[in-house]
């Protein structure tokens, strides 16, 4: 068991805990010219360790998930504890390193976001032909979406966070993170769904038939793609 200057590292923790500090410090150490943490930022890390999993879950919503973030974020710590500033808040300063990390993950995955890790009762049944050309098409066109936007949107649609949390990951006031995710569908509907215009009378046959096939796929798709991403409306803001 790794120990720092003979004090056991599952002083005071739960099992949990102690993995995630054990291949935290482990990971550090392994850098010779880190070495081991004092015992004294040791023991406060300990003592925030609980609150910084909960938080972590909150962002995650996911228990493995969050036990990664919480490792990440104390090697981030172990690794740059010479910038914290002894009697300060340990807790606040760990928490940004958290939630940076947790945004600065979110963003290096986002290109290729899979949808299908919304939550799983946006999907009542199988997914169709027509479902994976929404999915497909969703992707591409949040792509297009200022970062800012995207990130809101993201927490909302596929965390699951409330608009409270949002602001408070990504340092907003609340407004801000309601019209960030209210922009966001709106131009996303406006790219993915639009009007769709009849056929013009003059059309032949076999024409009108295609673009009527047409028509009712684009309004299958915006069906889904409102599924997806929610009506802009019901942000609940005029903006």
């Amino acid at each position: 068991m790794n120990t720092i200057r003979g004090e056991s590292l599952v002083s005071n923790m739960t099992q949990d805990d102690a993995i995630l500090m054990d291949e935290a410090v482990s990971e550090v150490a392994s850098s010779a010219e880190r070495g081991l943490p004092p015992a004294e930022f040791h023991r406060e890390l300990v003592q925030v360790l609980p609150k910084l999993r909960v938080q972590a879950l909150s962002m995650t919503r996911n228990r493995s998930d969050a036990d990664d973030l919480v490792q990440a974020s104390l090697v981030n710590a172990l690794s740059a504890r010479t910038s914290f500033e002894p009697g300060t808040n340990l807790g606040a300063w760990l928490y940004r390193i958290m939630r940076n990390r947790f945004l600065s993950d979110m963003r290096r995955r986002r290109p290729t976001v899979d949808m299908d890790d919304a939550p799983q009762e946006a999907f009542t049944t199988a997914p169709s032909q027509e479902d994976n050309v929404a999915l497909r098409e969703l992707r591409v066109q949040m792509a297009r979406l200022p970062e800012d936007q995207r990130t809101a949107l993201v927490m909302v649609t596929v965390q699951g966070m409330s608009y409270d949390q949002v602001a408070e990951l990504t340092g907003v006031a609340v407004g801000t993170a309601k019209c960030r995710v209210f922009r966001a569908r709106k131009q996303l509907q406006a790219w993915l769904v639009g009007d769709a215009k009849p056929a013009p009378s003059t059309t032949r046959g076999v024409a009108a038939s295609a673009q009527a096939s047409q028509s009712g796929v684009r309004r299958s798709v915006s069906s889904k793609v409102r599924e997806q991403i929610g009506h802009a409306g019901h942000v609940g803001i005029g903006v």
